[in-house]
């Protein structure tokens, strides 16, 4: 059993993360996560059977920056607006400064000229390292369940 406190840091810390992507504070994105970290967005019929083809995998902090670099400067897409809505998380495993943790979540996109659809539902699946700097990701993958997704994902999940 986790401690209220240490329950509410895992909270907090999936509020934040969704509320500095529904808000395009893309230089906070990279700063959830250790240096050494991997993200991954891949579908559950992949995950399920232990395939390692995901949509996207970064495998470094350095990566994540890089990602950002390209929605800002290199990708050319109609732009959208995201609300994430995630709900409470399960810590399944802990010891001193390490929880794995799941949660499930739904991503809504907007465009500007369009009613709102869903993008994306799925699971998080997150290992969570405590840091001098509060807790942060070494791992989220982002297990989507639908085998269908837009052409395209430009922003996270």
């Amino acid at each position: 059993m986790v401690d209220f406190a240490t329950f509410q840091a895992v909270v907090e810390l999936n509020a934040a993360y969704a509320a500095a992507l529904d808000a395009q504070q893309w230089d906070a994105w990279p700063e959830f996560f250790l240096d050494e970290c991997v993200y991954r967005i891949q579908p559950r019929e992949n995950f399920d059977m232990g395939l390692p083809l995901a949509t996207l995998s970064f495998e470094s902090k350095g990566m994540l920056r890089d990602r950002i670099y390209g929605i800002r400067d290199t990708l050319f897409h109609d732009p959208y607006y995201q609300r994430h809505v995630i709900g409470l998380p399960s810590i399944r495993a802990q010891d001193a400064n390490t929880l794995h943790v799941e949660a499930n979540y739904a991503v809504f996109r907007t465009k500007p000229d369009q009613l709102t659809d869903i993008l994306s539902v799925g699971r998080y699946l997150d290992i969570v390292k405590r840091t001098d700097d509060g807790w942060k990701f070494a791992s989220r993958q982002c297990i989507f369940d639908s085998e269908m997704i837009p052409n395209s994902l430009i922003y996270p999940i």
